[in-house]
Order: structure tokens, then C-alpha cells, then sequence
């Protein structure tokens, strides 16, 4: 088992507290930084919002392409990226289906969230998990097995059939009228 992240979309009320506590955390600038929040908005009405940043997908296909091998995937399953050897081709970019690592405008090369690991090696929660007011997202850990109804997969996620994001997420129900 991995670090996953467990959100549930039917308590995010996308006020972006998350967004900020990453872009804090990494003292990022302008519009840098790792998670964002989308709105959703599926034919069937189920309205919510979707807090996504890097899956730590089991098959990263960010990995897989990069041509500078700066991916590498640690035992707990977390993703990193080391931007210092990175040329910012852009490959792992285009190749996400989330748009996870993206180019930093202060460094010219692309990052990607890494779960926060400085944080888990010092026995605490990435720092948009603390800062989510309403408890919508949570991460399980790798002892940890998935909660009973929990899915891998919501609407707004792109593609994701090959990637095999460890993001969870408790069913978004379409409001009772």
C-alpha cells in the first residue's frame, strides 16, 4: 500500500484554503503552486468541487516519459521530482492527466507536489489536509486500506485509465430534490 490522498467532494466548498496552505508551505510566488481546486459540474447535477494535485499515480506516466529521469518513486509510494535536473521539456507536462507538474515561473523548471514529505517524515499531515476547514480532504496511510465505498475515480479527472491515480474519493451524490 501507498500514501493516498482521500477527498470528499460532497464537504469541499471550494474555498481554495488548500490551494494557499501549499503555496505558504513551499513559500511559492504568483500563481505557483501544487493543488487547485476545479469546479465540477456533471450532466446529472451533482455540482462539487474537486481539490487535485500529483495522485502519486501507481504507473506516473510523468515518469515514464521524462527524458532526464528526475521522477523516482519511493516504497510509500510518493512521486518526487528533482527540478535541479530537469531541462523543462515539458514531456511529463503534457503526458499528465491531471497537469500535476507544471513550470515554475521563478525557476524556469518543472515541480510537482510531493506529498509533503518533509512534513510525513516528521510524523505530520501534508499542509493542505491541515488547512481544509470543512475536513474534505484527508490522506490514508500505507497500513491504512481503503474505507469501505470510497472510488479512484470522480468526473473532472481527465484520463486516467493508464496512471492508476492512489487518490480516493468518497462518492459524490447527485442532491435529493
Amino acid at each position: 500500500m501507498t500514501w493516498r490522498f482521500l477527498l470528499n467532494p460532497g464537504l469541499c466548498i471550494g474555498c481554495r484554503s488548500c490551494e494557499m496552505a501549499c503555496r505558504n508551505e513551499f513559500s511559492t510566488e504568483g500563481a505557483e503552486y501544487w493543488r487547485r481546486v476545479k469546479e465540477i459540474n456533471p450532466p446529472d447535477g451533482a455540482f462539487y468541487f474537486l481539490s487535485i494535485s500529483c495522485n502519486h499515480c501507481e504507473n506516473p506516466e510523468c515518469f515514464r516519459v521524462c527524458p532526464e529521469r528526475t521522477y523516482r518513486k519511493r516504497k510509500d509510494g510518493v512521486v518526487l521530482h528533482d527540478p535541479r535536473r530537469c531541462s523543462a521539456c515539458g514531456k511529463c507536462t503534457r503526458a499528465c492527466p491531471v497537469k500535476a507538474p507544471k513550470v515554475s515561473l521563478v525557476s524556469g523548471k518543472v515541480d510537482k507536489c510531493n506529498f509533503c514529505v518533509h512534513r510525513l517524515e516528521n510524523s505530520q499531515v501534508p499542509a493542505c489536509v491541515v488547512a481544509c476547514p470543512m475536513g474534505a480532504l484527508a490522506i490514508l496511510s500505507p497500513a491504512e486500506p481503503d474505507p469501505e465505498g470510497v472510488v479512484n475515480y470522480v468526473q473532472g479527472m481527465g484520463d486516467v485509465l493508464i496512471t492508476k491515480p492512489t487518490t480516493r474519493f468518497i462518492v459524490v451524490r447527485k442532491p435529493e430534490v
